[in-house]
């Protein structure tokens, strides 16, 4: 069984940190999100750990988890922040995050987001395309401004992922091909409204092995030389994110080891360096709390209908992805069943786990592991649910960071026709 170190086993069934989950539902109820201040903490400590002695800054990637709390919290732990839209902008500075630590990625930034960036003088645009490059070199030259960019450059490198995430591959939207970029560098040079002052390159998320970014590097280094040669020298390289989690059987890379294998890369190389992780900080943080409703027998299957559905997330209905489901208080005495875990949405792919063994019963408490990105974040109001509430843990304390909707809420900006 895959169970984060966040999770423990208590004398009241399993707990985060300090707090049994069954007290997290008696006081806010299900479905509810729980993270671990504790494993975030550690997750961005690891990770700048590993890079100790080189100048690095760590752009926490904004769309895993934006949630104000988590946001705030790595702000404080000293993190920047990566992120594809003004939306993500403002909960940034809302949380405390500092905009002159921000890098712009995203392929289709529309002219009032590149206006409200460059108005907080963000670090730095990752553009992604030679008509982008054009529009940000207008609108800087009309605010009285010089936009610093980096050119995403797709290395065509193949991740070794799910298809849906990978993004450095030749007939992915992302980045500009790596046989177009010096090109474009060269182009970006003369406009007014662009300072050239880094490349990004990002290739794919839940990676898993090294060979990957390292084939990434090189390419992108000799690219990097090439640069030099022509007087476009660079103030930093953009590696991305993309660093794999534990949701089953899955072997992560260890950060240190991914760390000495980019310096033996970059050798004397003095750029500053720039990560955007965001998975892997907060993945395996945190789980989905939810309560089974229903046990059915249709035909040869048993199906355990819980009270959380693909509204609540999404990834198992979207990707097949596989998330570990565990009894919060498995009884002492009871017979372990096979179960389809699914939820109430009128959708035949409602679905959060298929084919599990769980010894439960209706009224009992269930956990959806390693949800902590990708899960709230892309949570949606579909057949009229509210989005759950979400609880950080610590210590023994609990805390609301999220109340739940309230269904009123869901319509309260529609109107009826006249």
């Amino acid at each position: 069984m895959n169970v984060p170190n966040m999770i423990n086993h208590g004398n009241r069934g399993l707990q985060v940190e300090g707090v049994p989950l069954s007290d997290v539902a008696a006081r806010f109820g299900t479905p509810c999100y729980v993270y671990s201040k504790a494993a975030l903490t550690q997750a961005y400590r690891e990770f700048s750990e590993a890079f100790a002695g080189r100048d690095t800054l760590i752009c926490y990637s904004v769309k895993a988890n934006s949630n104000l709390a988590i946001l705030g919290l790595f702000a404080k732990l000293g993190a920047g922040f990566d992120i594809v839209s003004e939306g993500e902008l403002a909960r940034v500075i809302a949380a405390g995050g500092d905009p002159r630590k921000v890098v712009f990625s995203g392929v289709g930034k529309r002219a009032d987001e590149m206006r409200a960036a460059l108005a907080h003088n963000i670090l730095c645009f990752n553009v992604e395309s030679q008509p982008e490059l054009m529009r940000l070199s207008r609108l800087a030259q009309e605010m009285g401004k010089r936009a610093a960019v980096s050119l995403r450059v797709n290395p065509d490198v193949d991740p070794k992922t799910h298809p849906y995430i990978a993004t450095g591959l030749k007939q992915n939207k992302f980045g500009v091909a790596f046989e177009e970029a010096l090109a474009i560098y060269r182009a970006a040079r003369q406009l007014p409204g662009i300072h050239v002052v880094g490349i990004d390159c990002h290739i794919g998320s839940q990676i898993t092995e090294i060979a990957p970014f390292r084939d990434a590097l090189e390419k992108v280094l000799q690219l990097v030389d090439q640069l030099e040669q022509e007087g476009i020298a660079l103030h930093h390289l953009d590696l991305g994110g993309g660093i794999g989690i534990r949701y089953r059987d899955e072997q992560p890379i260890k950060i240190q080891d991914y760390a000495d294998t980019l310096r033996g890369l970059l050798g004397e190389r003095r750029q500053q360096l720039i990560f955007e992780p965001g998975r892997s900080f907060v993945g395996n943080g945190g789980l989905l709390l939810t309560q089974v409703e229903y046990i059915k027998q249709g035909g040869d299957r048993r199906f355990a209908i819980m009270d959380a559905a693909m509204n609540d997330l999404i990834r198992p209905a979207l990707y097949e992805a596989y998330h570990e489901i565990v009894a919060v208080n498995p009884p002492v005495h009871g017979e372990s069943a096979q179960y389809d875990v699914v939820g109430p949405v009128c959708e035949s792919g409602d679905f959060l786990g298929r084919d599990r063994a769980l010894v439960i019963a209706p009224g009992d408490l269930v956990a959806v592991l390693s949800t902590g990105a990708y899960g709230s974040v892309m949570s949606s109001n579909y057949n009229t649910r509210p989005r759950a509430a979400e609880v950080m843990i610590d210590g023994s304390a609990m805390h609301l960071i999220r109340s739940r909707e309230r269904i009123e809420d869901l319509y309260a900006t529609e109107q009826l026709l006249p």
